[in-house]
């Protein structure tokens, strides 16, 4: 509660209104004809430990800054060697009182003397633009104070005209790092305080526009355009390419092409008024909410999205055009196609170039108040709080203002995880009269008082099945149970990709695909939030929270993206763009058919190339183009394959059909592959026994060194496989059921799904014990009865396992017979052994490139594939179990002279994974540096794992990816390599 006398007057810094002395919001625009000098560079900076802890000297002319250091505006003091950045996802990092803050508040003082350019205009006004401060901050010019102003995401202006000078500007600016807009900012994000965004000195000519708005509609039925920009002062608007000149304030329709973030048609113009000349980009579209469906230009959309924090890990929130341009640029590489600006509006040079490269978006309001769920009843909420409604009106009207002319903009969220209240609604209020033509989004209140969408974070596959049939559970209240379920469905966040993962994508795909109701969904989230760091003795590595002493903090929950922090796309992301490829590609190999769909919502297949190849056992033996036909949106063909290519290879054939840009478009290269599938030709795998061999078993022998079993010795006394050929074993082939757990493995506290890596744990399969029974060396085998069992539990795997030999290979069958009531599934099934470490190379036909696991394999395509063993790693920036290859029919280790080990599916095929350290080891490391490189190679092969999921956040894994512990038995054939090319 607030304990300060009733009649003191609160600071600026813990006045919940949004600030004074600013101007109204107006749209944002990236150039005109007026005059125009950034401000960012080096600045003067002084940190002061509290928000009183220095005076305001520094804004006079002769101010002595000597001892003061330097920080790079835009930019954050904490990342520039400024105190230290801090970590939450939900909490706080102060104590909840407000809208006070606590008294230890760092501050930094900046201070930029610059002189005008010769040639800046004398006459109008001046403009002086803040696009991006955290948290709060004074602004004074020439030693005059400008005003206050809190909203850090979003922009501020002062009319300084009459207080410029030609030469020794001082601009002056100290900012808070906690004030009221704390409360209203808990973004799931690091704290980074600073001057962030671009500050700019704008000249305002005399009739230059005060503000101007762009209406933009198409008429699907009709074809044609509708344009109309008001503006005050007026002018006008000319579009040459339409032939469009006429007044500002009046309307013209006429043919157009219509804007889609498939079809980002930008027709450009010019707004000219007595003043100024402002080019203009130009979209037609019109968005409606018909039938319990949202559409663009007539259609249905499907959001295949992912939700965007504003990150680089060397400068936090301060990000360049570059890097908002690669952005872009790999999200429509991964057939993406929105994004939600969680939780915040973004710089908004990147929304013009969501116009220009075509994303739908939800631009999302600076708003988050989660840390109040920590409270009985979201006590003190500010969205509840009276106090806080005009922050919140200012914050939505400084967004959809500065935002309002990007045809990309589609949706407007009124923020995050805010719980309800009355200030939400006032902001719904004002967006939809200020703006009717476009959405309103909000999720944290299931009655959807405020929302044109039932929108969801983390909903399972079952529930969100039942959302698309319309029959979810109701609400309480009829009424708003009846509007909830008119309403289209969106998964604002889903397939939480936070380490290993995200699993379950191709189910949730489907269901958008099913069901018209479910309009898609944005993936949290994508990049992971690594700060750099180095060991003590210089090795890189990404930090998370608890990295920098703070004493409150949420971890590598900031790690969750689909891109690694050095935006090195991760698994989760490849696998992702092949679940939501916009062209389906299936068929029937045995007729000798292919068909495909088109699941782009607007634009034809005409953009497309088409090829085929014909592999067998991973080579390729003839590939061709083939002839599609644009096909409509959602429009399918059956097309008929070449005749099988003659070939005397033996082996697996496979079709293989990709479908890649026909030509270079603004976001990528001719030849980029969009869409692929694969048909694996009936009857051609190659059948066990020809895989491993004819030759007549052999018969179990006692020689010096053990026993001896064709190629391999064994210990008599264990059963222990030590050496195959000349080639020595490290670590003999023996059950294995452990892996790292990942972040979806070991679940979220506020999870009511079991989590299974912490299970895991508690059992004890991180440290299974392997008792022998018996080795019986009897006619062709020899056979090795095993009990593996963790301490503390009658929990156990009897587990035999029968070798026999023919010709120069060993063949191995495990069995696996379940003890005791297991409570949870195992992590994996499958054998571990070691190898000397010079085997570090590996080759494998089987799933690939790429890791796969049972929920994650969608982008595995079937192929030969060969990597350094070290390559094979994923570096999640926390380190878990990664690495593993999908349906492998064999895999090779060898060392650099081509000498190692073969291991071939006997039959089923295995999954693959090798690494240079144990997975105790991986368990144990908190960052990539603490895996060090040992002298064995640990190859795991495995019958079969668990799944992955999403239950970091979200969801665990599917029943169906779920390995009970149940009686199983697989096989496997060992051999040595002696060199050359191999298979």
């Amino acid at each position: 509660m607030d304990t300060r006398p009733e009649d003191a007057r609160l600071p600026y810094y813990e006045d919940p209104s949004p600030g004074s002395g600013t101007l109204p919001a107006r749209a944002w625009y990236a150039t005109s004809d007026a005059a125009r000098l950034s401000l960012g560079g080096p600045w003067a900076f002084r940190l002061s430990a509290t928000a009183e802890g220095a005076d305001t000297a520094f804004v006079q002319d002769e101010a002595d800054t000597a001892d003061w250091q330097e920080v790079t505006v835009p930019g954050h003091w904490v990342l520039q060697g400024h105190g230290a950045p801090a970590y939450t996802n939900v909490r706080y990092p102060f104590p909840i009182d407000p809208p006070r803050v606590p008294a230890e508040n760092p501050t930094g003082d900046h201070r930029h003397v610059f002189d005008l350019p010769e040639r800046w205009p004398t006459d109008g006004e001046a403009v002086l633009r803040f696009d991006g401060v955290e948290s709060c901050a004074r602004v004074w010019l020439n030693g005059r104070e400008l005003g206050t102003f809190q909203g850090s995401r979003l922009p501020h202006e002062f009319a300084v005209g009459d207080l410029l000078r030609r030469e020794g500007n001082v601009l002056a600016v100290r900012v808070h790092q906690w004030s009221a807009g704390s409360y209203l900012e808990d973004q799931d994000m690091w704290w980074l305080p600073g001057i962030f965004r671009d500050v700019t000195l704008l000249h305002r000519p005399e009739h230059s526009p005060a503000d101007f708005t762009v209406h933009a509609g198409y008429d699907h039925t009709t074809g044609q355009g509708t344009l109309r920009v008001d503006c005050v002062p007026g002018g006008r608007i000319t579009v040459p390419e339409l032939g469009l000149d006429l007044p500002t304030g009046e309307e013209r329709t006429l043919p157009v092409e219509p804007w889609t973030a498939e079809t980002p048609r930008l027709y450009q113009a010019e707004l000219a008024t007595e003043g100024e000349r402002i080019p203009l980009r130009v979209g037609f579209r019109t968005l409606t909410l018909e039938d319990g469906l949202f559409k663009a230009n007539g259609r249905r959309i499907l959001f295949r999205g992912v939700n965007r924090h504003e990150f680089h890990p060397e400068t936090g929130r301060a990000l360049d055009l570059d890097t908002m341009r690669r952005d872009i640029l790999l999200m429509k590489q991964h057939n993406i196609n929105a994004v939600r600006t969680s939780h915040y509006p973004p710089h908004p040079a990147f929304l013009d170039l969501c116009d220009e490269l075509g994303l739908w978006v939800i631009d999302e309001c600076d708003l988050e108040t989660h840390g109040f769920c920590e409270l009985e009843d979201w006590r003190g909420n500010p969205v509840a709080d009276d106090r806080f409604t005009p922050a919140l009106l200012d914050r939505a009207r400084r967004m959809v203002e500065r935002d309002k002319n990007h045809p990309s903009v589609v949706i407007w969220s009124l923020g995050n995880e805010c719980g309800s209240g009355p200030g939400l609604s006032a902001m719904a209020r004002w967006i939809r009269e200020r703006d009717p033509s476009r959405a309103v989004h909000y999720e944290n209140d299931r009655a959807c008082p405020d929302s044109d969408f039932y929108s969801r974070m983390y909903a399972s596959h079952e529930e969100v099945e039942l959302i698309g049939r319309r029959a979810e559970d109701p609400l309480p209240d009829p009424e708003a149970d009846a509007r909830r379920r008119a309403l289209p469905f969106i998964l604002c966040e889903y397939a939480h990709a936070m380490g290993n993962g995200p699993g379950g994508l191709s189910e949730y795909q489907r269901l958008f695909e099913t069901h018209e109701r479910l309009q898609g969904g944005f993936v949290w989230e994508w990049i992971d939030h690594g700060l750099p760091k180095r060991t003590e003795d210089g090795r890189p590595y990404f930090a998370y929270g608890g990295d920098f002493g703070e004493e409150l903090h949420d971890g590598n929950f900031v790690c969750d993206g689909l891109l690694f922090p050095d935006r090195t796309p991760s698994p989760g992301l490849v696998e992702y763009k092949k679940v939501i490829e916009p062209v389906h590609i299936t068929g029937d190999p045995e007729l000798g058919t292919v068909a495909l769909t088109n699941g782009h919502d607007f634009a034809d297949l005409s953009h497309l190339a088409f090829t085929w190849t014909y592999e067998i056992d991973g080579e390729r033996v003839a590939e061709g183009e083939l002839k599609v036909p644009a096909l409509a949106p959602g429009a399918s063909a059956e097309l008929a394959l070449p005749e099988r290519p003659a070939s005397d290879l033996p082996g697996e054939a496979v079709w293989t059909v990709r479908a890649t840009l026909a030509r270079t478009l603004p976001w990528a290269a001719e030849g980029h592959l969009v869409a692929w599938g694969q048909l694996q030709v009936p009857g051609t795998a190659t059948p066990p026994e020809r895989r491993r061999g004819t030759g007549a078993l052999v018969a179990p022998a006692r020689a010096d060194e053990g026993i001896a079993l064709g190629p391999g010795v064994f210990d008599p006394s264990t059963g222990a496989l030590t050496r195959l050929g000349g080639l020595a074993i490290d670590a003999p082939p023996r059950l294995d059921v452990w892996r790292a757990p990942t972040d979806n493995d070991l679940g979220a506290s506020w999870q009511s799904d079991a989590r299974h890596g912490l299970r895991w744990q508690e059992i004890g399969l991180h440290r299974m014990r392997h008792r022998v029974d018996a080795v019986d060396a009897e006619g062709d085998a020899l056979t090795v009865r095993t009990r593996v069992a963790p301490a503390a539990t009658d929990l156990g795997l009897l587990t035999d396992y029968r070798w026999t030999a023919a010709e120069d290979e060993l063949r191995l069958t495990v069995t696996v017979t379940p003890q005791g009531d297991w409570p949870c599934p195992l992590p994996r099934l499958g054998l571990l052994l070691g190898l000397p470490a010079a085997h570090r190379l590996a080759r494998w036909f089987g799933g690939g490139p790429g890791e796969a696991y049972p929920d994650t394999r969608a982008a595995a395509a079937l192929g030969r594939y060969e990597l350094p063993v070290d390559a094979m790693q994923t570096p999640y920036v926390r380190p878990q179990e990664n690495g593993a290859r999908a349906d492998v029919r064999w895999a090779e280790l060898r060392t650099d002279d081509g000498h190692g080990l073969r291991v071939t599916a006997d039959p089923e095929p295995f999954w693959l994974t090798a690494r240079r350290w144990t997975s105790a080891e991986l368990h144990a490391a908190e960052h990539t540096p603490d895996l060090v490189p040992g002298d064995t190679v640990w190859l795991t092969l495995d019958h079969a794992q668990h799944g992955i999921g999403s239950q970091s956040c979200g969801p665990g894994p599917l029943p169906q990816y779920h390995l009970i512990a149940a009686p199983a038995r697989f096989s496997l054939a060992f051999s040595e390599v002696t060199g050359g090319a191999g298979a």
